[in-house]
Order: C-alpha cells, then sequence, then structure tokens
C-alpha cells in the first residue's frame, strides 16, 4: 500500500475556501498515484467556543462529559471535508476515532493512544476512498470516548502513520514548517530543514506549538518521519528525524503559570554551553532585560524574565544565540 498520510490543522480547514485547498493537496497525491489517509482538526476556533459553552453551564465540567462535547469540533470538521472531496470528485468517507477504533487509556483530557485498529480504514482504502479521520480523540476501554490534549491531531496522524506503514506522514500548519523561533513573534527566525526528535521534543515541550510532544515522541519510538508543511504550494517544510541540523535548534517562549515571569528556553544538541549562556545573558543585559533566574540542562537552558518583556527577550537571545 502506497499510502500517504496528511494531517489538517484548524486554520486548514476554517471555512469552505481552506476545504477546496485541502481537496487540491489530496488530489495531487492521488494523481501522483498514493493512496491518502486525511486526518483533521476542529475548524478555527471552534474547540475554544465549545470551550466557552462548557463553561456557560459549569465552572468545573465532568472531564467525560467536556471529551464528550470537545470531540465534536473534529467530527463536523472530518464530514465537511469528505464532503468537500466528494464534490470535487474524489471519492471519501468520513471516520470518527470510536469507528477505528483509536484506543486509548482513561485519562480524560490528555489521553495516550494504546493502539489502532486497522481493519475498517484498509477496507475503505481498497475501495480507493480516502479516508478522513477525526484526529484529537479516541475511545477507552469502557467505550467513552476521549481526548489527546491540544495538538493532539498531530498525534493521531503518526499514530496512523504508523499503524498503516505510511510512506509520508504531512503535518499542515499556517507556518511552512519549524522555525528557530515562532516566525510571528521573532522576525529574524528561520525555517529549518530538518530538527532532530530530540530538539522538536524539547521545543514542544518547553512551548514551541508547531507539534504535540506525545506526537514527536511516538515519531521517534516508531521511526515515523513527520514533515511539517504549509498549504501554501511549495511549501518546503521541515522534516522531523534522528539527525540533528543545527548545534541550536531554536528559542520558545512560554510564561509560567502562577506567576509574572515568562520562560525563554533555547534547545539545541550545543547545551550546556557556558558560551551560549554567556551570550544570551548579556543580550538581555544589553536590552535592558533583569534575568529572574537560569536553569541549565542537558539540551536547553532557560532563562527566566518579566513577562511584560517576554517578546523583546526572545527576540534578543534568538538573535545572540543564533548568530552566525
Amino acid at each position: 500500500m502506497n499510502l500517504i498520510v496528511q494531517k489538517f490543522g484548524g486554520s486548514s480547514v476554517a471555512d469552505a475556501g481552506r476545504l477546496l485547498r485541502v481537496s487540491q493537496i489530496v488530489r495531487e497525491e492521488r494523481e501522483a498515484g498514493h493512496d491518502v489517509l486525511v486526518v483533521v482538526s476542529a475548524q478555527g476556533d471552534a474547540t475554544d467556543e465549545l470551550l466557552q459553552k462548557a463553561r456557560g453551564t459549569s465552572k468545573t465540567p465532568p472531564s467525560r462529559e467536556l471529551d464528550a462535547l470537545l470531540s465534536a469540533g473534529e467530527q463536523v470538521s472530518a464530514a465537511l471535508t469528505a464532503m468537500t472531496l466528494e464534490a470535487q470528485g474524489i471519492p471519501a468517507v468520513s471516520l470518527s476515532a470510536w469507528q477505528l477504533p483509536i484506543r486509548t487509556d482513561t485519562v480524560h483530557g490528555d489521553a495516550s493512544i494504546r493502539d489502532v485498529g486497522v481493519r475498517r480504514v484498509r477496507s475503505e482504502l481498497l475501495r480507493h476512498r480516502v479516508v478522513v479521520v477525526t484526529g484529537f480523540q479516541g475511545v477507552d476501554e469502557l467505550g467513552d470516548v476521549t481526548t489527546l490534549g491540544r495538538g493532539g491531531s498531530d498525534y493521531t496522524a503518526v499514530a496512523l502513520a504508523a499503524a498503516f506503514g505510511a510512506k509520508h506522514c504531512h503535518i499542515y500548519t499556517d507556518v511552512d514548517g519549524v522555525y528557530t523561533a515562532d516566525p510571528r513573534l521573532c522576525p529574524t527566525a528561520r525555517r529549518l530543514e530538518r530538527v532532530s526528535y530530540e530538539d522538536m521534543y524539547a521545543l514542544s515541550r518547553a512551548g514551541a506549538q508547531v507539534l504535540h510532544d506525545k506526537c514527536v515522541a511516538l515519531a521517534q519510538e516508531k521511526g515515523v518521519e513527520p514533515e511539517v508543511r504549509s498549504t501554501v504550494p511549495k511549501s518546503a517544510g521541515t522534516r522531523i528525524c534522528g539527525e540533528a541540523a543545527e548545534r541550536i535548534a531554536g528559542v520558545t517562549c512560554r510564561a509560567r503559570r502562577g506567576d509574572e515571569l515568562s520562560a525563554v528556553t533555547v534547545v539545541g544538541r550545543a547545551l550546556p554551553s557556558l558560551a551560549v549562556e554567556k551570550r544570551a545573558i548579556l543580550s538581555l543585559n544589553a536590552a535592558g532585560i533583569v534575568v529572574r533566574g537560569v536553569d541549565a540542562g542537558t539540551g536547553t537552558l532557560t532563562l527566566y524574565v518579566a513577562r511584560e518583556r517576554d517578546r523583546e527577550a526572545l527576540c534578543a537571545v534568538h538573535d545572540a544565540v543564533l548568530a552566525e
């Protein structure tokens, strides 16, 4: 089976025009001779809107019922994606995670995938259909719907790629790959051609929102090499693999809960390094940003700064440690 798994995030399926672009991408792969398995997230801000509805009924909604509610967003996306494909003359069928099934543990809101059923998907692919699967969700041993946490559709895509031995796993987002920092916050950030599993996992754990950390861990375990791409034509993308292309992979920024500090984290195989730490601290000093704390470890360096200046700190540290 010459199968490709394609995951489309919420912004990629947000409206009819973007769904048409998704159908074009799917068509290109089919015309190249591939079977296609699509994983979709909820449209746009649908998950946040469902959360607001839940909190309008209860400040602490039961986790089981919250998962049942939030899973509806991906079901809408999957059905609309399949409808769009059919309208474009591409045979398609939508399947919810429980129909495969994608089996998980019983941790509502942050479940882990245990195994993936393959029979239903294989039968649909043999009928030459594109199979559109709901991301972000599964079903536990009790038959209850579970969700996989923020960014869980990436996790779903990698699990499916591993289960079916897919040739490629393409993760489509609103940026054209993995950058050395969030390009929306740091204008000097640059795209990486490839990132090691270890660096990508550390970046995800430190706040980079490109890939789910469980997705990266599973990809490494199963030998899947996801490619992060944009739906924009000719997107170059970034491959997640076993090889580290850079001594410093990137810099992230994340506000700490419960206080007024943010963590600016440098990730890369060059760490720990006193030289890198010195450059980072000097860059913050030059910008008049007080360093409130430092944590140095294998592969990471974290500096704590006032939350109101964290974007400025991110840019200063990025440019200092990634200067050619």
